[in-house]
């Protein structure tokens, strides 16, 4: 599954205010059972946004002539 920073954000809003179902952008309606459910999987969403904010491509350099003395 792919998440978004959004998914993200509506997941930590139903913990903060105690709703037990959430709709990704995606379209997929989750309801859990208990807290500790919703804060593994914030915790798993988390980690994959960070693993995919650290593969971004680093910028390339190139170089169109040098000069010599």
């Amino acid at each position: 599954m792919a998440f978004q920073q959004s998914d993200l954000d509506k997941l930590d809003a139903a913990i903060l205010s105690g709703v037990r179902a959430v709709t990704f952008a995606d379209g997929r309606k989750t309801e859990f059972h208990t807290l500790n459910e919703m804060r593994a999987l914030r915790s798993d969403v988390k980690a994959e946004l960070s693993a995919a904010a650290s593969q971004a491509q680093p910028r390339r350099r190139t170089t169109i002539g040098r000069m010599r003395r």
